[in-house]
């Protein structure tokens, strides 16, 4: 087995000053649109952003290759995944994403996401980052993204004078009870948890919005601040059952001061503290060769469809997602729920990483 990445609250906390993404490199400049680091032998840029956060500091980070023409033109399949898992690797973020082909004028993208291991179908997180660093390069707008998931649109704004915003748009997700006996019982016991620790109201579920995720609610929000779980364990599970995260999540305002009438935000969704939709967040990643994503887009949109499909959102609902607190990477999810859309709007900031943070 891969050793685990250190701990994503120490990797990413100092974003590397030099891209090891060949057998030469040049040290990381930073630019308009994000560290850079360019590799002598295959020409290779990778930008370096965060995601869901206004501060380089916070949220997730991805590494963009907004051309990677020279890592799959001529080559096979076979070594054209070996070169990009070679640079998620030594960019060491949970995900670094990949365009392969595009069509500038239709602002149309190819989008492959790799984690330091292998290929992940589909990620949230990176796809904010690119969708954010193409709007710097070329203008905010629409962007499509072609992914192994399905398709993905990307709307993208300017904030004024603060960091561009992308929302994306899901595939459409579904949700399923977990299994009590071959995924709710391994994933308590190598997480260290007990049936004790899960808040009844939201049971155990299998969500998907591009890949699957279990979800578990937290009964407190110690029990989610509390997270030391058996990596080897958890992963075999996680890869025996296919699952990219477990979504752990702790409900914010308590179940009685739910239900009451939603707050309007003024773009016609509900901003719905009033209905107890802030949750809090973590996201176990081992089988990606990290122990934890601070900010996960794919299981969030994952858990608004679970939302969805266990009835608990009865109107055009925003859920604030908190996640990343706990490691010192404090990230913000914005999601878009409607009872009879199973897509799942995903909102956030992404912002460069200079090389001195």
């Amino acid at each position: 087995m891969t050793a685990p990445t250190a701990a994503t609250t120490d990797a990413a906390a100092t974003a590397p000053t030099t891209d090891t993404t060949g057998t030469t490199s040049t040290t990381s400049t930073t630019g308009t649109t994000g560290t850079t680091g360019t590799t002598g032998t295959t020409g290779i840029e990778v930008l370096h952003y965060s995601a869901f956060t206004s501060r380089p500091d916070g949220g997730n980070p991805a590494g963009v290759v907004l051309d990677a023409a020279a890592l799959v033109d001529g080559k096979g399949t076979d070594a054209a995944d070996a070169a990009m898992t070679a640079v998620a690797a030594r960019v060491g973020y949970s995900e670094t994403a990949f365009i392969t082909e595009r069509d500038e004028a239709a602002r149309r993208y190819r989008l492959r996401y790799f984690s330091p291991l292998a290929e992940v179908a589909f990620c949230g997180h990176a796809t904010i980052a690119t969708a954010v660093a193409l709007a710097e390069r070329d203008g905010p707008g629409e962007l499509v993204f072609d992914t192994a998931s399905g398709e993905i649109r990307v709307e993208t704004t300017a904030d004024g004078d603060g960091p561009p915003r992308a929302t994306l748009t899901s595939v459409p997700t579904r949700s399923r009870p977990a299994d009590p006996g071959t995924e709710i019982g391994p994933t308590l016991a190598a997480l260290r948890w007990s049936v004790d620790d899960l808040d009844p109201a939201l049971p155990p579920h299998v969500a998907y919005a591009g890949n699957d995720h279990l979800v578990l609610a937290a009964a407190t929000r110690e029990r989610l601040a509390d997270l030391d779980y058996d990596y080897d364990a958890l992963e075999a599970v996680m890869r025996r059952r296919g699952w990219t995260t477990v979504h752990l999540v702790w409900r914010e305002t308590p179940e009685s001061s739910a239900g009451g009438p939603a707050k309007d935000s003024g773009d016609g969704l509900a901003d719905s503290p009033a209905q107890g939709f802030v949750f809090h967040a973590r996201d176990p990643f081992p089988v990606g060769g990290v122990v934890e994503d601070p900010a996960t887009g794919a299981a969030a949109a994952a858990f608004g469809g679970y939302l969805r499909v266990l009835g608990l959102v009865d109107g055009p609902t925003r859920v604030r997602i908190r996640q990343g607190e706990d490691m010192g990477r404090p990230s913000d999810l914005l999601l878009d729920v409607t009872p009879g859309d199973p897509r799942v709007r995903v909102s956030g900031q992404a912002v460069p990483i200079p090389s001195t943070v």
